[in-house]
């Protein structure tokens, strides 16, 4: 990787910069930096106050860069360390049912878990209505936090109806749950439901992920079926924006209409 002084006056270059606003002119050069790798996945950018003098602009104007480039998810921040570029996103096929720990490690990078919660709470009224169950009645629920290369990623909470899997929350969480499902209790899943809509991450989502509060995510929700027809798993996993890209290869029939 160049030296910061290298990098820094590529960033602080004006030549070839597109007339328009200020922080729009400081976002596309940082952003340049980022495509033709003076800036590599995990660099570690100049400090605000450096960006302020390098380029000249005024404080509003480099925080505004930056928050930009944040939403396009270039960049991020490590509280009380700075801005970082972005490492690649990890690839999530939706259509494929494999554990986290699975794909992401087939993608060469390395995954965790952490259980940061494990608790039985009385079923709120849409979640009994998912489970087949009365309002109120006691589910496990289970608050992960999942990291790729000791970045963490995404917030997940599971609901699981003990009925199926007594005792689930003595086990140690912090690996795979489809696992322990599988191997100690028999569940197995043969049908996903899954849905996704943008999000903003807010109050204990935004903490375990030390985002600002209102950063863009992805919220995917899974539930999972087994032969039956009985929900096995109720999952909300709560991803920062930048670190998952959604991939879905689709075969299309010989017959399909034009």
């Amino acid at each position: 990787m160049p030296p910061r002084s290298e990098i820094d006056r590529t960033l602080f270059a004006k030549a070839g910069i597109a007339a328009g606003p200020q922080y729009l002119a400081l976002r596309d050069q940082i952003a340049l930096g980022i495509e033709t790798g003076q800036l590599a996945p995990g660099a570690r950018l100049p400090s605000e106050r450096q960006l302020q003098i390098g380029s000249g602009s005024a404080r509003g104007t480099v925080r505004e860069a930056l928050f930009q480039l944040e939403a396009e998810g270039l960049i991020y921040r490590r509280d009380r360390s700075g801005w970082y570029v972005s490492p690649p996103a990890v690839t999530y096929d939706p259509t494929r049912w494999a554990g986290f720990m699975t794909y992401v490690a087939e993608q060469g990078r390395i995954p965790r878990t952490e259980a940061l919660a494990k608790e039985t709470v009385p079923a709120p009224t849409t979640v009994a209505d998912i489970f087949r169950v009365a309002p109120g009645t006691p589910l496990f629920v289970i608050t992960r936090r999942r990291s790729i290369d000791g970045r963490p990623v995404l917030v997940e909470k599971i609901t699981v109806e003990p009925a199926l899997a007594p005792d689930l929350l003595r086990h140690s969480l912090d690996g795979s749950l489809t696992r322990i499902l599988t191997g100690d209790y028999g569940l197995v899943v043969a049908r996903n439901r899954i849905d996704m809509r943008p999000c903003a991450l807010t109050n204990s989502a935004a903490d375990a992920l030390n985002v600002k509060p209102g950063t863009p995510g992805l919220l995917v929700v899974r539930t999972s079926f087994d032969a039956a027809g009985r929900v096995v798993e109720y999952d909300e996993e709560y991803w920062r924006h930048d670190a998952i890209r959604i991939h879905v290869d689709v075969r299309v029939g010989s017959q399909a209409a034009p």
